[in-house]
């Protein structure tokens, strides 16, 4: 009866750990324009919240090979990158109060990291969402695709 007390509780806990690993998502950068993940996937029955943890393992400074992470419909990302490189570094690359932007990170150079987390009520399941770079050309290339299940 121990073993299959100890043998539930295990199982339970493996499935607590895999919830918050579906729930937040780590992703690197270093100093090129390129993303250690090509997608990410989440899952609304499991997430009402998600974390998005991003990591610049590289050595230059933001000013130079800035990194960030910006989440929007795949329909609203390159109207989103464009206006974002008006708004300049002081904004993250981001136009002020963009609706068309779901989540995104403060931009971080090498040695830094940051985390979003932010409500999952805006995403459908099933939803063309993509994720990307704001820094100026950086999003032709850092990119990639953000799926929801339900």
């Amino acid at each position: 009866m121990k073993i299959k007390t100890f043998l539930g509780l295990s199982l339970f806990a493996l499935s607590s750990n895999a919830f918050a690993e579906n729930c937040q998502i780590d992703v690197s950068v270093m100093d090129a324009m390129t993303y250690d993940k090509t997608s990410m996937e989440i899952s609304l029955a499991k997430c009402d919240k998600v974390t998005v943890n991003l990591k610049h393992t590289g050595k230059m400074p933001k000013t130079a090979m800035g990194h960030n992470w910006v989440l929007t419909s795949t329909a609203d990302q390159v109207a989103a990158a464009a206006d974002g490189v008006q708004a300049g570094a002081e904004n993250n690359y981001l136009k002020t109060g963009d609706s068309r932007v779901l989540a995104f990170t403060k931009l971080i150079g090498g040695g830094e990291s940051v985390s979003v987390t932010f409500d999952t009520k805006a995403l459908k399941a099933g939803g063309d969402y993509t994720y990307f770079c704001s820094f100026p050309g950086h999003s032709f290339l850092m990119k990639g695709k953000f799926a929801v299940k339900a």
